[in-house]
């Protein structure tokens, strides 16, 4: 298993693929990286030497932000919209979708589960009511006995 950078990467992958689990290459910028230090794409990772190691991780501790540094930079971009009050720092204190996507039938993943608002059947009120004077009376029953002494 080799270690670059904090992320463990699996020996029996291929170096395209390994570092792709880096936060911020995907395999685009995975193939560029490869063909910069002139490794093949192909190889595994188990294959790889240290010298080719010192390689990938100089290019990517030069050229880009992976990881740690580009989260950093994130949050600090998003605290800067918060904090200006700009429609899109707006929306991410709401916790809504910034970027004009429609939010009437689906942004389900940024808004959470569906909470009913509005019509109810009568069934559905007389149970909720039912409830609400069932919890009224185990907390006056609850009360009742510490107001006695």
């Amino acid at each position: 298993m080799a270690r670059i950078l904090g992320i463990i990467l699996p020996d029996d992958k291929r170096i395209e693929y390994a570092l792709t689990l880096f936060y911020g290459i995907g395999w685009h910028m995975a193939g560029k990286v490869l063909t910069q230090v002139r490794i093949d794409k192909n190889k595994k990772v188990k294959e790889i030497t240290e010298e080719e190691w010192k390689k990938i991780t100089l290019v990517l501790d030069k050229e880009y932000k992976v990881e740690g540094d580009l989260r950093e930079e994130i949050s600090e971009n998003i605290k800067r919209l918060k904090d200006i009050g700009c429609y899109r720092g707006v929306r991410h204190i709401k916790s809504l979708p910034v970027r004009g996507q429609r939010t009437r039938s689906n942004a389900r993943t940024k808004r959470g589960k569906r909470k009913t608002v509005g019509a109810l059947k009568k069934e559905a009120w007389a149970k909720i009511e039912q409830n609400k004077v069932g919890q009224e009376v185990t907390e006056a029953k609850a009360v009742a006995p510490i107001a006695k002494k």
